[in-house]
């Protein structure tokens, strides 16, 4: 068979479903099972890489632009997190609990170093978040600039939280 392998009726595709047979999120992102179309939501992400540890200290995109500090978990909970957050903002995304040693410092550098225009910080409504909030404040403090700030906690039903 000129080295592909046939699959006998009703055997598993990638351990899903029997070939041919719908599998789950088969006509996802076609306007089906409740997702928008693909050509109905705009994509805005401005940016890459956006993980913290990986995000680099300099980069052209950071002047004039507004920051987005965001637990990566926050867009799970809050439905509308590209519209609501990340439109026309450079996205950083990761984890105060389990992401990478040194958040404070890495911000502070990237403040110091860049003409940031703004910082949102995106967090859940848990402890383990509130480090990533006191992370930016500390960050300002210590870049030496002022700039316009917010922190918006999310909680875990995807409410914003005054």
């Amino acid at each position: 068979m000129d080295g592909q392998t046939m699959k006998n009726e009703g055997e598993s595709c990638a351990g899903l479903a029997p070939c041919g047979e719908e599998r789950p999120g088969d006509g996802l992102g076609k306007g089906e099972a409740g997702g928008a179309s693909a050509h109905e939501m705009e994509p805005m992400l401005d940016n890459w890489p956006i993980k913290m540890e990986e995000i680099p200290d300099r980069a052209s995109y950071f002047d004039g632009a507004d920051l987005l500090v965001a637990a990566d978990c926050a867009a799970y909970a809050y439905a509308d997190f590209h519209a609501g957050f990340m439109a026309g903002k450079i996205t950083m995304i990761g984890c105060p609990k389990h992401g990478p040693v040194g958040l404070e410092e890495k911000l502070e550098t990237i403040i110091r170093e860049n003409e940031v225009a703004s910082l949102t910080v995106a967090r859940m409504d848990e402890p383990c978040c509130g480090r990533l909030e006191v992370a930016a404040r500390k960050a300002l403090h210590g870049s030496g600039k002022e700039i316009p700030w917010q922190a918006v906690a999310i909680s875990v039903d995807g409410r914003i939280l005054d």
